[in-house]
């Protein structure tokens, strides 16, 4: 179950109900707690530090805006996901939008969007000396795979296979149906598995449903 494990349930809900209130410590200490989670969320889907810097800023304005309309039907974690959730979205198809209206783009160049994504997951992992490249390779193949796949499909990838979010969680995150979090959910892996295959045919790693 995907849960802050730093914050009990009781702590939480006293923060919540004192920020509905107009208590400013306890929205600031809210915003604290969560606000990596919401970077987080928002760098593995737009894969560029500055993009994800700036789309939670905004995320945590609209969580600053909007805390009275927060009725406790979902979790908060939950709520302020569904807030960044969207926010990345939205920066993602206008971006497409924006790449599609120009030509600009030197064919064969890189694109650098997806390099913070690739080394601040490389950073976290301490492999040993002998599989230490072909790690950082797989996990640069990964997240350029995931990169090319459509945002509604990396959303549902994002929640459930990085955030380890539960089906009712992703629903409840993205506003949609269980159903159609598990349709995505195959979907996306699916989509991903295709794009790895054509970057490292001979690693293509496990994404069985779980």
């Amino acid at each position: 179950m995907w849960r802050d494990k730093r914050m009990s349930q009781p702590d939480e809900a006293r923060l919540i109900d004192q920020a509905r209130q107009g208590d400013p410590d306890a929205l600031s200490e809210l915003l604290e707690r969560h606000q990596q989670r919401i970077f987080n969320v928002c760098l593995r889907m737009v894969s560029h530090r500055d993009d994800a810097a700036e789309i939670a800023q905004d995320a945590m304005v609209k969580v600053i805006e909007h805390i009275g309309d927060f009725k406790g039907n979902a979790a908060f974690a939950t709520w302020v996901t569904r807030i960044a959730m969207n926010l990345s979205i939205s920066h993602l198809r206008k971006r497409k939008l924006r790449r599609t209206a120009s030509l600009e783009t030197t064919p064969g160049e890189p694109d650098d969007q997806l390099t913070p994504l690739r080394e601040q997951l490389a950073d976290t992992r301490e492999p040993g000396p002998e599989s230490g490249v072909q790690s950082r390779e797989l996990i640069g193949h990964l997240h350029d795979a995931l990169g090319q796949v459509d945002e509604d499909f990396r959303a549902v990838l994002v929640l459930r296979d990085i955030e380890e979010m539960d089906y009712r969680q992703i629903a409840e995150a993205l506003d949609i149906p269980q159903g159609t979090v598990k349709s995505r959910l195959f979907r996306g892996r699916l989509a991903l598995r295709q794009v790895l295959s054509k970057l490292c045919p001979d690693t293509v790693p496990n994404v069985d449903e779980r």
